[in-house]
């Protein structure tokens, strides 16, 4: 039975062939924890599909499909998103693993700090989307222009925008992450953030367009969120930049060293 690839140390002389294999082993414990994820997630499909149901109109719950493949490949779509959440520590910790190395000791333990917050926003940004977003949004794209139209659910479509949005909002809800991570490893800093915070803010509205939803309601309610964390990742950075200032001014000197 093979064991569990060990973890690298910061320091450590390995050969091209040994980074390759810990990068393959890393590879296939995710493929099998995503897989493991996806068998859960399939056999309980149905529960799934039901909780995306709800912000349907009591009418609407059972949206049509119109080919004999539609069923299937947006039950399996459904099903792989939900997998992909639910082994997200998993992914998260496989790729800090093979990260670690990089990192001296003192800032390993803030990174696995950072991927433990980065849970819990992904979390926090599927919830959001869940009981806030998509309640506020489907209901006004299905009542806009009815007089006109009479709007049906077509399965493929409606499923793949509601986990997508759940899904997406999760992603984008790991903003904070990224820039404390950005900031600790000194790559930029607070004072650079707060310089260009129109171009952060206009890059946020940009990630909120591109989520599912076309319609101004939609796209409102997932920007706010996400320029509301831009802004509060600012002056987290400049709390934890104090904080770490002596680290932070290391990895610089490091970095301009190696310029050199």
């Amino acid at each position: 039975m093979a064991r569990l690839p060990r973890r690298l140390q910061h320091g450590d002389e390995v050969t091209l062939v040994e980074h390759l294999d810990e990068l393959r082993s890393r590879l296939v414990i995710s493929l099998v924890a995503v897989a493991a994820a996806f068998t859960v997630t399939w056999i309980f499909r149905k529960t799934i599909i039901g909780w995306l149901n709800r912000p349907l109109p009591a009418d609407k719950k059972e949206p049509v499909t119109f080919n004999p493949l539609e069923a299937f490949s947006t039950s399996f779509k459904v099903a792989f998103l939900a997998a992909l959440a639910i082994a997200l520590p998993i992914l998260l910790w496989q790729l800090w693993n093979f990260l670690a190395p990089a990192f001296e000791k003192t800032s390993q333990s803030v990174v696995v700090r950072l991927v433990f917050a980065a849970t819990l926003l992904f979390a926090g940004g599927a919830s959001f989307a869940y009981w806030v977003a998509l309640p506020a949004a489907i209901p006004f794209l299905l009542d806009f222009d009815s007089d006109l139209y009479r709007n049906e659910i077509r399965a493929g479509p409606y499923y793949s925008f509601a986990a997508t949005s759940i899904f997406g909002m999760g992603i984008l809800f790991e903003l904070p992450v990224v820039i404390l991570g950005l900031v600790r490893l000194g790559i930029t800093s607070s004072a650079t953030l707060r310089r260009n915070r129109r171009i952060g803010l206009g890059l946020c509205i940009i990630a909120g367009v591109l989520l599912p939803g076309v319609d101004f309601v939609s796209t409102a309610v997932q920007t706010i969120p996400i320029l509301l964390l831009f802004e509060v990742s600012i002056w987290v950075a400049v709390f934890f930049e104090r904080r770490w200032a002596d680290q932070i001014a290391a990895r610089r000197e490091a970095f301009a060293s190696t310029e050199n």
